[in-house]
């Protein structure tokens, strides 16, 4: 794994060397897949794994765009925590670069919670960001502990270093099917609730080879705690990581007690839609100068809709997640003739429609070019019109995928602008289908 500078507003990126093409994956929430035993991501054909440490050393030492080249499915765990990161970005330095740092910051509070599971983190209001953490799993080895972060404390020197937990409980299904052979607990502090016989323990020596393997004020002895609430200062570590996938820097006050990655991303998943729907303005500049990315003849040739019923004119913007499209609207659009004669309204079913066909762009971008498809509507949602369209306005679309597409799948937000005045907005989701021959 090779961590490269990466240009400004470029994110932190994830690319896929081993594979054909070397596909990239975002380091954002919208593609985690898996939070079962850490955090992956994964889109285009790219699946990374346990990519919260490297993560939580990036973004906690002020590293906000960088290439990650990695040559297998998986982060390297080294000693389980993320000092070796830390102390690789101090050495090699930063570069500062001219964009401004993009901040949200939370306005009201905002809660995720699993009740069943004790599970609840909460954010507030605040100027700078901060996390207090409590962790309590009715442990009598771990108990109450706590665990404290703010801007301005030393990632390096009191997070960095906490290491991964695990209960021996939950190793011993794993020893009993021969699942383990490849464990090291140099990279792990194994916590023991329940006493442990000597042929337990003789067994424990040899998967790991460690001859001299004890149980020690209830943890195994093979390392010692670097902090008293280590396994709490790690939790936090991973919530420094998961929340890094926000991609841009949060303030508000976090509190969170019994957290995990599962409920650390959803909560990211939460701000993420809270940002777009915060955002009254088109984030793409719209310049008719510029040579767009599809003219009207190449959408003409991705959409199989044709006049009068294809409503977009240009695409000025694509990427893997978002796209942003023009519609022209003029007096000789045909609904104008009965929509309404003296007062010409453009029909706000139709501005929808426009909306979905610019996100059947995004979706049909990097399909098979050689097949044809067609996108039908499944579920419209949370659909609001704001102002009225009329002719002589120049419409602008922005929608911006909310999860990776699966199965043919696609969810989107998409918003309509007319200038700096947003007009319409509605949350998407349609089925991709290849038409027949």
């Amino acid at each position: 794994m090779t961590v490269l500078p990466a240009e400004e507003n470029r994110g932190i990126v994830f690319r896929r060397t081993d594979l054909e093409g070397t596909p990239e994956v975002a380091a954002l929430s919208d593609y985690v897949t898996d939070t079962s035993r850490s955090t992956t991501i994964e889109n285009n054909g790219a699946k990374v794994s346990t990519i919260e440490h490297l993560m939580a050393a990036l973004w906690s030492c002020g590293v906000d765009n960088a290439v990650v080249e990695i040559d297998g499915p998986e982060v390297p765990i080294m000693d389980g925590s993320a000092r070796d990161y830390a102390q690789a970005i101090a050495k090699t330095g930063l570069v500062e670069q001219n964009a401004d740092i993009k901040y949200y910051q939370v306005s009201e509070k905002v809660s995720y919670t699993i009740p069943e599971k004790g599970v609840e983190i909460d954010i507030y209001p605040d100027e700078e960001f901060g996390v207090s953490l409590h962790i309590d799993y009715g442990s009598k080895v771990l108990g109450n502990q706590y665990a404290t972060f703010r801007e301005q404390d030393d990632f390096t020197e009191n997070i960095a270093p906490c290491r991964t937990f695990v209960f021996l409980h939950e190793l011993e299904p794993l020893l009993q099917n021969n699942l383990i052979k490849g464990g090291d607990l140099d990279n792990a502090i194994v916590v023991v609730e329940h006493s442990v016989s000597e042929e337990e323990l003789e067994r424990l020596r040899k998967v790991f080879n460690k001859p001299g393997i004890q149980v020690n004020q209830g943890y195994l002895n093979n390392l010692d705690l670097r902090f008293y609430n280590e396994p709490a200062r790690h939790k936090l570590l991973d919530i420094l990581g998961d929340f890094a996938l926000l991609g841009i820097r949060l303030k508000g006050r976090v509190l969170a007690t019994r957290p995990g990655h599962f409920a650390n991303t959803e909560m990211i998943k939460l701000l993420r839609k809270n940002i777009r729907r915060a955002g009254t303005k088109p984030q793409y500049a719209y310049n008719p100068n510029e040579t767009p990315k599809y003219d009207i003849n190449q959408i003409r040739q991705k959409l199989p809709h044709r006049p009068p019923f294809l409503l977009v004119d240009k695409i000025i913007h694509i990427d893997d997640n978002s796209v942003a499209g023009i519609k022209n609207v003029t007096m000789n659009e045909p609904f104008f003739v009965g929509h309404f004669p003296d007062e010409p309204v453009m029909p706000g079913v139709l501005i929808v429609e426009a909306m979905a066909q610019c996100g059947g762009i995004l979706a049909l971008h990097n399909m098979d070019p050689n097949q044809s498809y067609s996108t039908y509507f499944m579920k419209i949602d949370a659909v609001r019109f704001k102002n009225k369209v009329v002719p002589g306005d120049t419409l602008q679309f922005e929608l911006h995928l909310t999860e990776p597409i699966r199965r043919g799948i696609v969810v989107m937000e998409a918003k309509a602008f007319v200038g700096e005045k947003l007009v319409t907005e509605a949350m998407l989701m349609a089925q991709v289908t290849p038409n027949k021959k």
